[in-house]
C-alpha cells in the first residue's frame, strides 16, 4: 500500500497560502491592539468627556463674552488679535491632551498587572500570540492610539468651537469675519499634531517604566511605580544635599516643551499657534529624546521577559 507524501496531500489552495500568511504577520499585533480598545473604553470615553466639558464651557463663554471681545479687536495689534482668538482653542486642545496623558498613565500601570490579577493571562497565553506582540500592543496604546484619539477629538472640538463662534457672532450682528480671517485655522492643526508627536516620543520612558512595574508588582503597582523614585530623591537630598534626580524627573515630564519648541514659547506665557514656534531640528537632536528612547526600549525588553515568566496573582 502506497502512502501519499506530504507534498501529494497538499492541495493547490494550501500551496498558495504562503504569501497571504506572510502578509498577515502583523495581524496578531493589529488584533491585540483592537483587544485593548475593546477592554479599555476609557481610551476614548475620557477624552470625549473632556471635549464635551470644553465645548460646553466655550459655548457659555462665547454667548457672554465673545461679541464684546471681537468688537475690541481693532484696538489691538495683529499679533494680540490672533492670540486673543486662539487662546480658547489652544486651551481646549491642551485639556483633551492632558486628559489623554492621565489615561495613558493609569492604563500602563494596570496593563500587565490587570491580566495577572483577573487571571485572564492564562487565556491569552493559550493563544498563538507572543509576549512580544502583547507588550508592544499595550505600549502602542499610550504611544500611538491615545495621541491619535486625542488629536481627532481635539480637531473635531475645535471645528465645533469655530462653528459656535460663527453662530454667536452672526446672531449678535457682529459678524464672524474677524474670526475666520485672524484665527490661524490652517496652522493650529499642524501645531497640535507636532506637539502630540513630540510628547508621545518624549514620554516613552515613563510609559515603559509603568509597564515594567505593571508586569512585576504583585500588589498596588501604582505605589511601586511612585515610591522608588521618591525614595531615591529623599536619600539624595539627605545624604548629598542635591536634587539631581528631582530635576531629571521634572525634565522628563516637562522637557518636551523646552526641546521641541522655540525659546520664546517657554521663556514667557505665549500661545503656540504658529509654525515658526516649532523647532523640530532641535528636538530630534536633543540627547534627552534619544536617551529616553533607549531607556524605554530597555524597560520594554524587561517587561516582555517578565510577562513570559510571571505567574497569575
Amino acid at each position: 500500500m502506497n502512502i501519499p507524501s506530504n507534498a501529494e496531500l497538499e492541495s493547490p489552495l494550501d500551496a498558495g497560502m504562503s504569501a497571504p500568511v506572510a502578509l498577515s504577520a502583523t495581524r496578531p499585533l493589529f488584533w491585540s491592539i483592537r483587544r485593548e480598545l475593546w477592554e479599555n473604553r476609557s481610551i476614548y470615553v475620557a477624552p470625549l468627556a473632556a471635549a464635551a466639558i470644553v465645548l460646553f464651557s466655550f459655548s457659555v463663554s462665547a454667548l457672554i463674552k465673545l461679541p464684546g471681545r471681537v468688537r475690541s479687536l481693532p484696538t489691538l495689534d495683529p499679533e494680540q488679535q490672533r492670540t486673543v482668538l486662539a487662546i480658547p482653542y489652544g486651551f481646549g486642545a491642551s485639556a483633551i491632551m492632558f486628559t489623554s496623558f492621565i489615561v495613558a498613565l493609569f492604563y500602563c500601570i494596570d496593563a500587565l498587572y490587570g491580566e495577572r490579577r483577573d487571571r485572564s493571562i492564562l487565556f491569552w497565553k493559550s493563544l498563538p500570540v507572543s509576549d512580544l506582540t502583547t507588550v508592544l500592543a499595550k505600549f502602542s496604546v499610550p504611544f500611538v492610539v491615545l495621541p491619535a484619539v486625542a488629536y481627532t477629538i481635539s480637531l473635531v472640538t475645535q471645528l465645533l468651537m469655530l462653528l459656535v463662534s460663527t453662530f454667536v457672532l452672526t446672531a449678535s450682528g457682529v459678524g464672524a469675519g474677524a474670526v475666520w480671517t485672524r484665527l490661524p485655522i490652517v496652522q493650529l492643526p499642524l501645531v497640535m499634531l507636532y506637539g502630540l508627536a513630540a510628547h508621545a516620543l518624549w514620554f516613552t520612558p515613563i510609559y515603559g517604566w509603568l509597564l515594567l512595574v505593571s508586569g512585576w508588582a504583585r500588589r498596588t503597582p501604582l505605589l511601586w511605580a511612585v515610591l522608588p523614585p521618591l525614595a531615591v530623591m529623599a536619600v539624595e537630598r539627605m545624604v548629598f544635599g542635591t536634587t539631581y534626580v528631582a530635576m531629571l524627573l521634572g525634565y522628563r515630564f516637562a522637557g518636551a516643551m523646552r526641546e521641541a519648541f522655540a525659546a520664546e514659547v517657554h521663556a514667557k506665557d505665549v500661545v503656540v499657534d504658529q509654525l515658526a514656534q516649532l523647532d523640530p531640528l532641535r528636538f530630534l537632536g536633543s540627547a534627552g529624546l534619544w536617551t529616553g528612547l533607549l531607556i524605554a526600549a530597555g524597560f520594554l525588553v524587561l517587561a516582555i521577559r517578565l510577562r513570559r515568566y510571571r505567574e497569575p496573582i
